[in-house]
């Protein structure tokens, strides 16, 4: 069975690379037998990808030992759905995975564009397949994920070594999906640019058929960074969710470019500008999402030592180059086709509170790129590597994303061109006295804290700025409709789900900036030893030990140590079983988290291990709000589900555009 993953992988190098000469010769020469055979073989490589896929998929639900990577990912015992998922465990699994999503976005959007312009989803196509062709060629000659054990190891081992245990929880098995979804998403929209730019197509036009593919992939890619935090929180037994850790900012970084792109073609749409930049943005957005696989894939995290022990990073490395160097080329040379429609009118407008947005989302971006870069470059450079922790990016990450909050509270109330200041000064009103209103409480209430005072401040008038224009919009429906609240307010939404879905957005923001502050600021906790039968307070709580508990499972030994929940007055409020988890065959222990769940505060207990005295080690934290993060994370996503969700007014626009380009060639060539 090995050998059919090794041929699909093979035959579907030839593919791909056949079908981006096939596309882009026969569209310079004009031949449309060329251009439909190159159409074919990208079907065809999609379809050999995809196979490859369950091939592996298949030789690790059978435990084929006799494969390298099944052996190092799976073990006799180990439950189906970790066996299943196992496959985005190591490396290779990891990349062919890659390729399956890429390929499942280019049958999509091949069937999606099928009727679009013949000439623009040819070379839209031979882009996507050149990406194609770039995991075919790692897969095929440095992943191979259908090695043999016996070239790996010298023998067929009779057992495998499992699944790393700490990938063995529910949220890190989503948690790949949605990130890879989300970095292969952004190659549609990048295919989309840079097939403008070869057609000259450099108007709107391939923004409007490209921004829900861009939605998809950013939701996608939000998803997966919840999903990656949550995970950490429940798995890791340190109580955070967040650590600036490189691979946790390889995926944020072009999460925050992605997110200027989305702001920033809304100004190209309206007004005609920000043409260079938003191509720049798409361009920068693609080649961060490979630079996040290599950065997370090549070994260079633990040390440049590990990367140059392999060759993989450097075929990332080369292929980063081409992409940048072949796309700001090609950018360059169509400079004079990118000139914007319109100019800057005034400050005071909704352009230049998006501009500054953009500023600040690529600023946050570059800062935590070059936090991430430089202790590779410190460690290549001198042999020894720094370290750049919180500090840092909290520093400089934090003052910008403060200005970028108070910027989402003021743009939406900012007209197109120029804002009539006592217009914009009354809608600003109620939300201004808002957040004056949050900070003297707080400062009533014993809150000393600048940056919580700001931080909620500016919670509040984005809320309540954000809130208010909703019931003004619906108040007004009403009044032109006659409907009930509820019904105007879901019209509004069908309406224009860009901007109410846009709206949610925000307030999952804010709900998740209030969680964030309140929790890193306010967190409290604590270490501590106790005997059986021995009660302790802490915060709110009274935790009770009751006695160690040993469990055995085919593949591992677990230890637990239960503690009884009561509140001060002696109510039982229920028992938490924290344990510490050991796998022989890996010889790893890990720790299994035990928390109280709670929107205002959670309690959360981490079983460090037994003493040589009889006695057992406790660490406990508080941690107010942090169930804020959680739900404004699902506000977030139920907001992007709205904005991606199709829009029929969207459909006429793009037919219309359609209509016109075959008006203008006279025939649709098929």
């Amino acid at each position: 069975m090995a050998d059919i993953g090794r041929l699909f992988l093979m035959a579907g190098l030839a593919l791909s690379l056949y079908s981006v000469v096939a596309l882009v010769l026969g569209m310079r020469r004009r031949r449309t037998e060329l251009v439909a055979s190159g159409r074919l073989a990208a079907w065809g490589a999609v379809a050999l990808a995809i196979g490859a896929f369950l091939v592996l998929e298949y030789l690790l639900v059978s435990q084929d030992f006799s494969v390298a990577f099944v052996q190092r990912q799976t073990a006799v015992g180990q439950p189906l759905f970790y066996t299943i998922t196992a496959v985005w465990g190591g490396s290779e699994g990891s990349l062919l995975f890659w390729l399956m999503m890429l390929s499942i976005y280019i049958g999509a959007a091949m069937w999606v564009h099928r009727d679009d312009h013949p000439d623009f989803v040819a070379y839209f196509t031979a882009v996507l397949m050149g990406i194609a062709a770039f995991s075919f060629i790692i897969l095929n000659f440095e992943a191979k994920p259908f090695v043999s054990s016996m070239q790996q190891f010298g023998s067929i081992p009779a057992e495998g070594r499992g699944l790393n245990p700490l990938l063995q929880n529910f949220f890190m098995i989503m948690h790949p999906p949605f990130l890879y979804a989300g970095f292969t998403g952004f190659s549609v929209p990048f295919a989309f640019a840079i097939a403008a730019l070869i057609t000259r197509r450099t108007g709107a036009g391939w923004i409007r058929l490209s921004r829900r593919w861009t939605l998809v992939a950013w939701g996608a890619l939000s998803i997966g960074i919840m999903l990656g935090g949550h995970w950490a929180y429940r798995e890791l037994g340190w109580g955070g969710y967040w650590a600036w850790d490189p691979v946790e900012n390889s995926s944020l970084i072009p999460w925050l470019v992605s997110t200027a792109f989305l702001h920033s073609v809304m100004v190209q749409e309206s007004r005609g500008m920000l043409k260079v930049w938003n191509l720049m943005l798409i361009i920068i957005t693609f080649t961060l999402s490979i630079f996040a696989t290599f950065l997370t894939r090549s070994g260079i995290i633990e040390s440049i030592h590990a990367f140059a022990e392999g060759r993989l990073g450097y075929y990332f490395l080369t292929f980063i180059a081409i992409i940048l160097l072949g796309s700001l080329l090609l950018l360059f040379r169509r400079l004079p086709l990118l000139r914007a429609d319109n100019e800057l009118d005034g400050l005071l407008s909704r352009e230049s509170a998006f501009l500054l947005n953009n500023v600040l989302f690529v600023g946050m971006g570059f800062a935590v790129f070059w936090g991430t870069i430089y202790p590779i470059i410190s460690e290549a450079a001198t042999g020894q590597r720094v370290v750049v922790g919180p500090p840092y990016f909290n520093a400089i990450v934090g003052p910008m994303l403060l200005a970028t909050i108070f910027l989402m509270g003021i743009a939406p109330m900012l007209p197109w061109r120029r804002a009539n200041p006592e217009r914009l000064f009354r809608n600003l009103a109620l939300p201004t006295v808002a957040a004056l209103l949050t900070a003297l409480a707080l400062a009533l209430f014993g809150v000393r804290s600048g940056v919580v005072l700001l931080s909620l401040a500016l919670v509040a008038f984005v809320a309540v700025g954000h809130l208010h224009e909703i019931w003004r919009a619906v108040k007004a429906q009403q009044l032109r409709s006659g409907f009930g609240r509820v019904r105007s307010l879901t019209t509004l939404v069908s309406r224009n789900r860009r901007r109410y879905g846009g709206y949610l957005i925000h307030l999952g923001v804010t709900v998740m900036a209030l969680g964030i502050v309140v929790s890193s600021v306010y967190r409290e906790e604590m270490d501590v030893t106790v005997t059986e039968g021995e009660t302790i307070s802490f915060g709110n709580y009274r935790l009770t030990y009751t006695g160690a508990q040993f469990q055995s499972f085919p593949t591992k030994e677990r230890l637990i140590a239960p503690l009884d929940i009561s509140n001060p007055a002696g109510d039982r409020l229920t028992t938490l079983y924290p344990a510490r988890d050991f796998y022989p065959a890996l010889n790893q222990p890990e720790t299994e988290v035990a928390i109280r769940f709670s929107l205002t505060e959670d309690l959360y207990t981490v079983f460090i291990g037994p003493n040589e005295d009889g006695t057992v080690t406790f660490k406990l934290f508080l941690e107010p709000l942090i169930g804020f993060v959680w739900l404004g994370g699902i506000i977030l996503v139920l907001g992007s589900f709205i904005v991606v969700w199709p829009d029929p007014r969207e459909g006429r626009i793009l037919e219309r555009a359609r209509a016109s380009e075959m008006q203008r060639q006279g025939a649709v060539v098929r």
